[in-house]
């Protein structure tokens, strides 16, 4: 029970509001402590730890890249190029994200789309910029409207497409789940089981993303009015 001292400190340092890395690593020291652990062991299990995880990491590295992209102009080149294609439309360029998004996790290329590396500097500007050049200026809600589908068709084109790798955790999870459930099943059976879900999810949103542009366009209509 003595362990559960760390569980203590750790809501009695969010209570006061104290830096919340300071917290877990005194919650962490508390905890090893509690559990007869040394100073060095506890130190060794925190390395092990980072170096077991340290992929975590990267998004340190990614994120003031980004912003420094965006600093010169990395959104604004995006408009720009959306701007010279007079066939696309909203709907088109997030289907077209949508499968792209779609095959790549499918060969396990999970980290080549992202909320913070693809979606907010590029997807989401270049979408804004194809309701602008068929719809002229945006109002708010449609611009969010705009930004709420860029993030969601990364979303669901990931959720759904992972699935038909064989080596993703997901399907790992499942066979482990359901063969302690005495149901023996192999990798390879989930994938192909995925396959159909994955197919008609891009059915379905690529139905909804065609649909944006027709609402998008009869609120353009009925603000002209």
């Amino acid at each position: 029970m003595l362990t559960l001292l760390g569980v203590a400190v750790l809501v009695a340092g969010f209570v006061i509001r104290l830096n919340p890395l300071l917290v877990i690593g005194a919650a962490a020291l508390v905890t090893g402590l509690s559990g007869g652990l040394d100073p060095l062991a506890i130190l060794a299990a925190f390395g092990k730890a980072f170096n077991d995880n340290r992929y975590v990491s990267l998004v340190w590295l990614i994120l003031p890249l980004i912003g420094l992209l965006e600093r010169y102009g990395l959104q604004e080149r995006a408009r720009m190029l959306i701007g010279r294609l007079r066939a696309i439309t909203v709907g088109r360029l997030l289907l077209l994200y949508f499968i792209i998004r779609q095959i790549t996790a499918s060969l396990g290329l999970t980290a080549l789309g992202g909320h913070a590396q693809m979606v907010r500097p590029l997807i989401a500007p270049m979408a804004e910029a194809a309701a602008e050049k068929e719809l002229g200026s945006l109002s708010d809600e449609q611009r969010y409207r705009v930004r709420a589908h860029a993030a969601a068709v990364d979303n669901i084109a990931l959720f759904f497409g992972e699935d038909i790798f064989i080596a993703i955790s997901s399907i790992l999870l499942i066979k482990g789940f359901l063969q302690q459930s005495g149901v023996l099943v192999q990798p390879f059976e989930l994938s192909m089981w995925a396959i159909p879900t994955a197919v008609l999810a891009l059915l379905i949103h690529g139905a909804r993303v065609l649909l944006l542009d027709r609402k998008l366009k009869r609120e353009a209509a009925r603000t002209s009015e």
